[in-house]
């Protein structure tokens, strides 16, 4: 596999991993840091926002996956791919989030 298809998976990964705490915090109802917020990253967004950013996270990560490649479930490089995306977007997120929500 070419590779340009293992990078789309990577960050395929980290999409969906940054469009999990959008969505989340918005539908349950709470303001939350997003890019369209001022300051752009810092300030916080109204919940609907944050559920369109998060829904938008996870339908590029989704059309990464599905677009690029012909992906296969399992214990592939297709699926360690997308796991390390998702893990070290998840890991900058949590210490990126745990700075701005501890002051």
């Amino acid at each position: 596999m070419e590779w340009y298809v293992y990078l789309a998976y990577f960050f395929a990964g980290a999409l969906l991993a940054n469009g999990v705490p959008h969505f989340v915090e918005g539908i349950a109802g709470r303001r939350f840091q997003s890019p369209f917020a001022s300051p752009p990253g810092v300030g916080e967004s109204p919940p609907p926002v944050n559920v369109i950013w998060g829904l938008t996270n996870i339908f590029g990560g989704y059309a990464l996956i599905a677009g690029v490649g012909d992906f296969e479930f399992g214990l592939t490089r297709d699926v360690l791919m997308i796991s390390i995306g998702a893990f070290l977007a998840a890991i900058a997120l949590a210490g990126y989030f745990g700075r701005l929500r501890s002051r």
